[in-house]
């Protein structure tokens, strides 16, 4: 019972942005499992997920191995020390850096899986990013604009 029920958690995650464990909890209750709120308190602690920031700068739970907390951390950082401008046309988002921070802050980008983001390309002071469509590039945008 408790593997089908962590399995479950993992799925619902995925599926879903859940952000508080009683949210959890209804999906769990709504899926037919019988559980309390300390079971689900246990699970998340055993399954070890992390809430990890979305593209729209909401949290959401995730598990450990999609977003270390320090990976977020360091991508954070480097950014926020690196990147001089966010703007965007469309789909399509044009970062600025600082001469020679392109690929550093291009490579923290693609590993992190920014939600919404297709793929990125950087030269000395400039990333190129396209973004799923119109809605996600700005969603991606509000959020890298907190991060300057």
């Amino acid at each position: 019972m408790k593997s089908r029920r962590q399995s479950k958690i993992l799925e619902l995650i995925n599926k879903n942005e859940i952000n508080t464990q009683e949210g959890l909890l209804t999906k769990l209750v709504d899926s037919g499992f019988n559980v309390t709120q300390a079971t689900v308190s246990r699970d998340i602690k055993e399954l070890k997920l992390q809430k990890v920031v979305t593209s729209d700068g909401k949290y959401k739970y995730a598990s450990a191995s999609k977003a270390p907390q320090s990976l977020t951390g360091s991508f954070n950082s480097l950014f926020s020390g690196s990147v001089t401008s966010v703007d965007y046309a469309g789909n399509m988002i044009v970062l600025k850096t600082v001469s020679g921070m392109a690929q550093g802050v291009c490579a923290a980008m693609d590993a992190v899986e920014i939600e919404g983001v297709v793929g990125t390309i950087a030269g000395d002071d400039t990333i190129f990013v396209v973004a799923r469509n119109d809605s996600s590039a700005a969603a991606v945008v509000s959020y890298l604009k907190k991060l300057v």
